[in-house]
């Protein structure tokens, strides 16, 4: 049977040519489609993700962590206070007017950290040291959004929000979602850029005591700091997220895509195998008349399915790849971590096995008398 299975898929090369089109194109979309969406979940709250604080004061009904409003610095002191928190530092996030040499303006995103903490730090550097941000303005930025700031290396001066920003270092792959490129710099340098008061902050990011609840920190937080609203890392994470990735419909669209890729593929081969099927329908019903049972029919048609969907795998796999490789050096992140990849396999094989139920039905009901006719 496992023969007869793989000489069906080989007898017609066109056919077979054609149920693997479709298979590697619905797989690249899946595959391309999933991994920006995963991309997206990436860069709309990276800077939330890579910071270790487990707490985040704001301003009340902030909409995402890119859409903070100043708060009272203050407020950090009466954070100290309360129980179970090792630290309170303040971080600014805030959108900015970054001039480029040739006198144009590009949105960029300040994020300004306490330098002693390294509470919202930057990540992958590649260039520079974090403590060169202790110089006046002092700046990193990203290697991916050089040609978009106008900078070419350390050391270039260029103008935010009409003060000089020095670029000191460089960091590698720290995207943003909404296309405004990260600049950090340090806490004092960030007041200054956006033109806050010097008592007051975009956030408060608290460090619990080890073995602290984070739980109960945060009810003693909303209890003891007036007028602020206290978010847990996983809940500012999933905020940003949703807003960006789901709010703005970029997510949605993604996923539209991905099912879009899974019903064209499904459609595609079970056409061709139905197809397939129908030309070997009397040698379905040699095998009936020669007392093959239903299950053994199932078994040839599944195996099909099964083969088409390993050879239609590896080649849309492989592109796949090269798509995702190929935006590592872009502003655009799709991710395919080797989870995902395997989940787009087993993916493969539904679509495929799915797809051969429609000619399972016809080859298990041939009345095995039509061998026998003319």
């Amino acid at each position: 049977m496992n023969i007869l299975a793989w000489k069906n898929l080989l007898h017609d090369r066109v056919r077979l040519v054609v149920t693997l089109t479709g298979i590697v194109f619905a797989l690249v979309l899946i595959a391309v489609q999933f991994g920006m969406f995963l991309g997206f979940l990436d860069t709309s709250a990276n800077i939330v993700e890579h910071n270790a604080a487990e707490l985040w004061i704001s301003a009340p009904g902030i909409p995402h962590v890119n859409g903070g409003s100043p708060i009272a610095e203050a407020k950090r002191w009466k954070a100290m206070q309360v129980e179970g928190v090792e630290k309170a530092v303040s971080f600014t996030l805030f959108f900015l007017n970054w001039k480029l040499p040739n006198g144009a303006f590009e949105s960029c995103q300040i994020a300004g950290f306490d330098l002693d903490s390294g509470l919202g730090a930057p990540w992958n550097v590649v260039a520079g040291s974090v403590e060169d941000l202790r110089g006046e303005d002092t700046v990193f930025v990203d290697e991916l959004y050089k040609k978009k700031l106008g900078v070419s290396k350390v050391g270039d001066t260029l103008e935010l929000n009409g003060k000089r920003a020095r670029v000191v270092g460089f960091t590698r792959g720290i995207r943003s979602f909404t296309t405004a490129p990260y600049v950090f710099t340090s806490f004092k340098n960030a007041q200054t850029y956006m033109r806050l008061r010097e008592d007051e902050t975009i956030f408060i990011l608290v460090k619990t005591k080890p073995g602290a609840d984070v739980a109960a920190v945060k009810a003693g937080l909303q209890a003891t700091v007036a007028g602020v609203e206290v978010f847990t890392h996983q809940e500012m994470l999933e905020r940003t997220q949703a807003y960006w990735v789901f709010g703005t419909g970029a997510g949605t669209t993604t996923l539209m895509g991905a099912v879009l890729g899974l019903l064209v593929g499904i459609v595609v081969v079970a056409q061709t195998i139905y197809a397939a099927t129908i030309d070997h329908l009397k040698e379905f019903g040699t095998l009936k008349a020669m007392g093959a049972t239903n299950g053994q029919i199932y078994r040839v048609i599944i195996l099909q399915a099964v083969l088409a969907a390993v050879m239609g795998y590896g080649l849309g796999i492989t592109i796949a790849l090269f798509v995702v490789n190929s935006t590592s050096d872009t502003d655009l992140l799709i991710k395919l971590p080797a989870e995902a990849a395997m989940g787009i396999f087993g993916l493969t094989l539904f679509m495929c096995m799915s797809a051969s139920l429609l000619s399972i039905r016809k080859a298990t009901t041939i009345d095995p008398a039509m061998v026998f006719r003319g």
